[in-house]
């Protein structure tokens, strides 16, 4: 296991799924925590469970964003930025108010935690973003998805060479079996199961736990920057 001993690590978006599990496997590494998610009661049994610092935010406040970072004890150590995912609907069918909202959170609030995370992360810490690679294939529906996808690496490089000596990485992750997943898929989350435990070339579905486990070693491993490393099970070797 990685050691987080005496590291303060934030977690913002971390109440569930990749989140959650990143902060339960940082706790388990002797971090100390912030925690940071839109619903109070689920921020509340993060706090029991984890004995964690936490806060509600909002991606699109820029004014919340940097009271935030400067109510964090400094220095800090290592920033995870996890949370919901994309919209899916046809460019016909699109909400652009929300399709606008959700791009706003996914873009300019990467950037706005960049600008944070430059100021009040110490040098050789870390900054991680998670985001997706089942947009990589052009689908119905997934136009929002794919705009996130291919500029999360983007913006990644570049983070990395203007916040240096913080390291920034990004996580892409394919399928993985959380909360999310099973209130996009709703009754059809067992079938989709079934078929990648037949089709991955590792047999089995992937967890947050393995997401987490690799967020984790990208907050330890001090040579890693400016990178996507994708966390799929290899999805995306199938035809």
């Amino acid at each position: 296991m990685s050691d987080l001993s005496g590291s303060t690590v934030v977690v913002i978006g971390g109440t569930s799924g990749i989140g959650l599990e990143t902060a339960r496997q940082a706790h388990a590494a002797d971090a100390r925590l912030v925690v940071t998610g839109r619903d109070q009661g689920r921020l509340d049994a993060v706090r029991e469970e984890l004995k964690a610092s936490t806060a509600t935010l909002d991606l699109g406040d820029p004014a919340g964003l940097r009271a935030f970072f400067a109510d964090v004890p400094a220095p800090i150590d290592h920033v995870l930025v996890s949370g919901g995912g994309p919209i899916y609907a046809t460019i016909a069918e699109m909400d652009f108010d929300q399709a606008r909202a959700v791009l706003d959170e996914h873009l300019l609030g990467s950037l706005r935690i960049a600008r944070e995370c430059a100021a009040r992360v110490r040098p050789g810490g870390s900054l991680t973003y998670v985001t997706g690679t089942g947009a990589r294939r052009p689908g119905v529906g997934l136009s929002i998805a794919a705009i996130a996808t291919a500029a999360t690496p983007a913006v990644t490089a570049v983070a990395a060479l203007e916040l240096a000596p913080v390291r920034v990485n990004a996580v892409a992750a394919g399928f993985v079996d959380t909360p999310l997943s099973a209130r996009l898929l709703g009754d059809d989350i067992e079938q989709r199961r079934e078929q990648l435990r037949a089709t991955l070339p590792i047999r089995r579905v992937v967890g947050p736990a393995d997401v987490a486990a690799l967020v984790l070693h990208l907050m330890t491993n001090t040579a890693l920057t400016g990178a996507t490393y994708d966390v799929d099970g290899g999805q995306q070797l199938i035809p």
